[in-house]
Order: structure tokens, then sequence, then C-alpha cells
């Protein structure tokens, strides 16, 4: 997978949120502790979530 980090993320380290789209699942991780699990969820799912954060 590639794992891309939001353009919103902190450069000082904190808030750190990557996701790496797949074509049927979007997986979302914590880029600091990439040894955590991650969430995966369905593509309409996260045009849902980025829709609601975005207003």
């Amino acid at each position: 997978m590639t794992w891309r980090k939001s353009s919103h993320s902190a450069g000082d380290g904190g808030d750190c949120v990557e996701m790496a789209p797949c074509p049927h699942a979007i997986h979302v991780r914590d880029s600091k502790d990439t040894a955590r699990p991650g969430l995966t969820v369905t593509p309409t799912a996260w045009a849902t979530f980025i829709t609601f954060v975005a207003q």
C-alpha cells in the first residue's frame, strides 16, 4: 500500500493521519504509531466522512 499523510497534519509530529486508498477500501492509520491497528472503510464511507469534515 502507498500511504499518504494528511496535508492538515502538523509538521511538529502531532496530529498525523495517513491514508492508503485501494480499489475496494480506504485504510487509515496514525502515522506516529504505525504498529497500532488502523481503520479500514469503504470508499463510500470515506467520501461521506470527507464531505462531513470539509463543512
